[in-house]
């Protein structure tokens, strides 16, 4: 027989397969590969949906006294003209009210957020000496989405509103937001609806004239034995005024009327001589709930029970987790504090349901992909079963889970969280993903089982058919890498949401090549057997079928 010159191995895909097809480390690297997945799968943080960078803030300017019209002309107008001057900033919103502006300012997507809010803190603090008399100091608040969004909501409520005291319902609450606030990665804990006891102060504009006195110099003596700072309600049919009143800071309500608020021609001026004192809930709350609830009484139908709920005042508890963080993980901790108190709260006659629970939503989104992503590897294992082989479709379907993992494992180094963008990108590409093994094994079933193989060792038909098929399999996959390039360049709001797309897909397909090329070549010369054939079976021995 002639004698055949040896095959010139030109393209990296032979090259990878002579590399790794005889070498005893490669099942090891397959082990390790699948092992790096799993970690990623396991620890990835789990999100419903990507997080986007949103930068912006609010500057809110008190001016005590002020009509909206003048807020507008004196206060936001300048303003705004100012910090439309800062690089960056896409939005600038104004909204004038009694006694109070409050200019909204949003950045473009993607910008930096510290950067952002120290360059929004400097050009106010640069135009400070532009503000007119009788303004108080502006207060900065940069927009964290971050820690801004809740993940997890809880509505508590009095079974008996008769039988529990608002007061006492805030306490016991604010007793379980302690605890909440003190799970790992919780960023952020609010109340919203909550009844607080306090004094109230109403004051009377006609004394406050008589005297000669401002409302800002009554709100700073109140402030000096305030826990909080007190906050204008506005007037009142009667000419009143009712200020956030003053809790915890002293006894009485005698107290309160006794603090001084100026001098008057060497003689104090009481706050009792402009106001009135009294004792009570935060009047001037008007962010208030209710909730409707169904208890079943026996011995009543499901039409009587159903009538029986009736709305209930609550207060809700939101719970935000740190940027970056697993939801799964902080909801679950979350639900096990609510659960320690439990017995507690139905003690106090205080019941509550979880209205918004993120994390579990996102755990079962993630969860029903992956169990279709499970599905769709088993449909195309069966499909190349009856194509194939039952051999060839083993070796395909051992390059999925080892191009998934890869593809989990480069994500979770480059901090991104597993959300269903992110599982949408695997499944997108997951068809392409088998390209490539699907290629190279049936290149080599054709070389296995075609004329001129039998004075061939096994070896070198792998290696020759996973060389043949190289160059054309890496311009197929970097055109449809190409196809995914511009959607990284795409902008705003969407562009920031798809982002795990062009991210995720190229890097899945470029594992798909160098896992083609490494693997299915030598899972080939473990599973596959050359054909006999007619005439030449004096060629094939055990050694080949190794």
């Amino acid at each position: 027989m002639e004698h055949q010159k040896p095959y010139q191995i030109v393209n990296v895909a032979g090259k990878l397969a002579k590399t790794f097809l005889l070498n005893p480390l490669t099942p090891i690297l397959g082990a390790i590969l699948l092992l790096l997945g799993f970690l990623a799968l396991s620890t990835m943080p789990r999100e419903e949906d990507p997080q986007i960078a949103i930068s912006g803030g609010a500057v809110i300017v008190a001016m005590p006294g002020a009509t909206p019209e003048e807020v507008e002309n004196i206060i936001l107008n300048p303003l705004e003209r100012k910090l439309r001057e800062v690089r960056g900033i896409e939005h600038v919103y104004g909204m004038a009210m009694n006694d109070v502006g409050v200019v909204n300012v949003m950045y473009y997507i993607g910008e930096n957020r510290e950067d952002s809010n120290l360059k929004l803190y400097d050009k106010v603090m640069q135009n400070m000496d532009d503000m007119p008399k009788g303004v108080m100091q502006p207060l900065i608040k940069p927009f964290d989405i971050d820690i801004d969004i809740p993940i997890v909501t809880v509505a508590f409520y009095a079974k008996e509103m008769q039988k529990v005291e608002d007061s006492k319902l805030f306490e016991m609450v604010r007793k379980v937001q302690q605890k909440i606030n003190a799970v790992e990665n919780v960023a952020k804990t609010t109340l919203k609806g909550a009844r607080k006891s306090q004094y109230n102060i109403q004051i009377d504009i006609a004394k406050l004239s008589g005297y000669t006195l401002s409302l800002g110099q009554v709100m700073k003596a109140v402030q000096s034995i305030a826990v909080n700072v007190p906050n204008v309600k506005g007037r009142t049919d009667d000419h009143k005024m009712v200020v956030f009143g003053v809790k915890n800071a002293i006894e009485s309500v005698e107290d309160v009327g006794n603090v001084i608020v100026a001098q008057y021609m060497d003689s104090p001026i009481y706050l009792r001589d402009v106001a009135t004192v009294t004792k009570g809930l935060d009047i001037q709350n008007f962010q208030t709930a209710s909730i409707l609830t169904k208890e079943k009484q026996e011995g009543k139908s499901e039409v009587e029970n159903a009538a029986l709920g009736e709305p209930k005042s609550q207060i809700t508890l939101s719970v935000a987790k740190l940027a970056g963080t697993n939801a799964v993980n902080v909801s679950q901790e979350v639900i096990s504090v609510l659960k320690s108190y439990a017995q507690e709260l139905d003690k106090m006659g205080i019941g509550y349901v979880v209205t918004r629970n993120y994390g579990e939503r996102a755990n079962e989104a993630v969860n029903e992909l992956m169990h279709h992503l499970m599905i769709t590897i088993v449909i195309i294992a069966l499909m190349l079963v009856f194509a194939l082989g039952w051999r060839e479709s083993i070796i395909v379907t051992f390059t999925v889970p080892a191009i998934l993992a890869v593809t989990l494992f480069t994500a979770w180094m480059t901090d991104q969280t597993m959300n269903r963008i992110t599982l949408f990108a695997l499944l997108l590409s997951l068809g392409l993903l088998v390209d490539a093994a699907i290629i190279v094994i049936e290149n080599i079933h054709r070389h296995l089982h075609s004329h001129g193989s039998e004075g061939k060792e096994m070896k070198d038909i792998l290696v020759e058919a996973t060389d043949e098929i190289g160059a054309p399999t890496n311009i197929a996959t970097l055109a449809i890498i190409l196809t995914m390039v511009p959607m990284a360049f795409v902008g705003g709001m969407m562009g920031s949401f798809m982002k795990p797309i062009p991210y995720n897909v190229p890097v899945a397909l470029i594992a798909s090549l160098f896992v083609a090329y490494i693997f299915t070549p030598y899972l080939s010369l473990k599973l596959l057997k050359r054909d006999k054939h007619s005439g030449h079976g004096n060629h094939h021995s055990e050694e080949d079928d190794a």
